[in-house]
């Protein structure tokens, strides 16, 4: 008689089995593609798409936004995405300007620019959420003053002159 439980990778004969799964051609285990929000140009790009989910369900994803609901001292804002100075889900993400959760984007308020970190999954929401980031400073700033500080520490180091005496 069998034991019921999870099944083990390996069948009794010492064989590796091929899935754990009962079938690994299943289209719910397959996934979506990636949305990859953008930033719009102009309000008329902005750009929704409604997709079809399990069951009687739909799902808006973003592909192109320009606004963000960005929450500041308990207030909401709607503010102007510049751009996204850095997105740890993937690097080259902060080059192509893809706006992820947890995505560091500049916006603009007015005048005025600060920096906003992405609590919401454009991809899977529709929308842009964040709430701002006081104390940030981009990777790119914080370099160049390790620099300059190293190069600061080092001016006092100049060459110095040896002379030899002879006799």
């Amino acid at each position: 008689m069998t034991q019921w439980h999870m099944k083990s990778p390996r069948k009794i004969s010492g064989g590796v089995r091929t899935t754990n799964r009962r079938s690994d051609k299943k289209l719910a285990w397959k996934g979506g593609d990636p949305t990859l929000t953008t930033i719009a140009l102009s309000d008329d790009d902005i750009e929704n798409i409604t997709v079809e989910g399990q069951g009687n369900t739909t799902k808006t994803k973003l592909r192109l936004g320009k606004y963000a609901q960005i929450i500041e001292k308990g207030k909401a804002k709607k503010l102007e995405i510049l751009s996204v100075i850095q997105n740890d889900a993937d690097s080259q993400f902060a080059r192509r300007n893809i706006i992820t959760k947890g995505a560091i984007i500049r916006v603009r308020d007015g005048n005025a620019e600060s920096y906003a970190k992405v609590t919401s999954r454009p991809g899977q929401d529709g929308q842009i959420h964040g709430i701002i980031v006081k104390d940030y400073v981009p990777l790119k700033e914080e370099k160049a003053k390790a620099k300059k500080e190293a190069k600061e520490g080092r001016e006092g180091q100049g060459r110095r002159k040896i002379t030899i005496f002879e006799k």
